[in-house]
């Protein structure tokens, strides 16, 4: 199955979040009401679960501030949380938001295999505690067209694959999302071929703008926005930055990511943010900001040529795209 091409949607059509509760408020009380089995049991689970999944958090202290950050402004925290592409969770942009209560963030492990000296199945907290944390506001642009500007919370990947220590085999990293169709119920969907697979060059992955977010907006990351951990890379379309990590795995030879093994001919390996290579369906050249009103004109890697651009050099990026 592929991605449609969606219809704009303007910022007025984004549910307030106070609204977005009140309604839900509205479905339990109508559910109590009806008396019903099916709405006695099984609505107020989705409820309970759905709340779960954009309850806030504990948040971080001690955290640096990050170079890095784009001085633009932020996209208002309940668009973040509640405008999602999680396919795990249900194709519809608002579906990981109501659904991924499901999740279950923690005990959570990451198992690291490959070429790699320190083979091991982490503990999350203790892989957290391998580089200090960073507030880093980055763009964020999807290959639908939309966009954001979101504060994460995050460790410099690089900090952390250089005490994982990468035999001079590697030349990719892999990235596993969870397979669990209990904790993520669109996994029982044909849509895509999970596990979510996606990879990165070790340039890629070791350049100093690509993140491991644990969090955004100073809070530990929600469900919805792929919790536990999960991959932040700026300058590339969003489908590259896996959610819900559970394996990291080296090797000498591309991974073959889910979006290419879904549809080759649409989505490529690299998926670096290109105003001037369209996807099939529709332009890359504009986007719409979630929060403004019309359009803007996308920028090259994502505005973060300087820091990326020599990566790339000589290559042909219609052909890797």
């Amino acid at each position: 199955m592929l991605i449609r091409k969606p219809a704009d949607i303007q910022p007025s059509e984004i549910t307030d979040h106070s609204l977005y509760l009140s309604r839900r408020e509205f479905m339990k009380d109508s559910a109590l009401a009806l008396g019903g089995i099916a709405a006695s049991l099984a609505l107020p689970a989705l409820l309970l679960h759905s709340q779960q999944a954009d309850a806030a958090t504990e948040k971080f202290s001690g955290v640096k501030k990050s170079p890095y950050s784009t001085t633009e402004d932020m996209t208002p925290y309940k668009d973040v949380t509640t405008y999602n592409n999680f396919y795990e969770f249900g194709t519809d942009k608002y579906s990981p938001a109501q659904l991924a209560g499901t999740l279950n963030p923690r005990p959570w492990t990451i198992s690291v295999e490959g070429e790699v000296k320190h083979k091991k199945t982490y503990d999350i907290d203790s892989l957290i505690k391998m580089a200090p944390l960073e507030e880093r506001i980055y763009r964020f642009r999807c290959v639908e067209g939309w966009s954001m500007v979101i504060p994460w919370v995050g460790l410099p990947l690089a900090s952390i694959l250089k005490k994982l220590e990468p035999t001079g085999n590697a030349k990719y990293v892999e990235f596993t999302t969870l397979l669990d169709t209990k904790q993520m119920p669109g996994e029982r969907s044909g849509v895509l071929d999970w596990p979510y697979i996606e990879g990165l060059r070790m340039d890629e992955a070791m350049n100093p703008l690509t993140l491991f977010a644990v969090g955004l907006y100073g809070e530990v990351l929600p469900k919805q926005n792929g919790a536990p951990i999960r991959l932040v890379v700026p300058w590339k379309y969003g489908f590259k930055n896996t959610k819900s990590i559970v394996k990291i795995r080296f090797t000498d030879k591309q991974p073959v990511n889910t979006w290419m093994k879904t549809n080759p001919y649409e989505y490529g390996f690299y998926a670096n943010v290109n105003p001037q290579v369209d996807h099939p369906r529709w332009s890359q050249a504009r986007e719409r900001r979630i929060g403004e009103f019309g359009k803007r004109e996308t920028l090259m890697f994502n505005g973060y040529s300087e820091q990326v651009a020599h990566l790339y050099t000589g290559m042909d990026l219609r052909k890797f795209f």
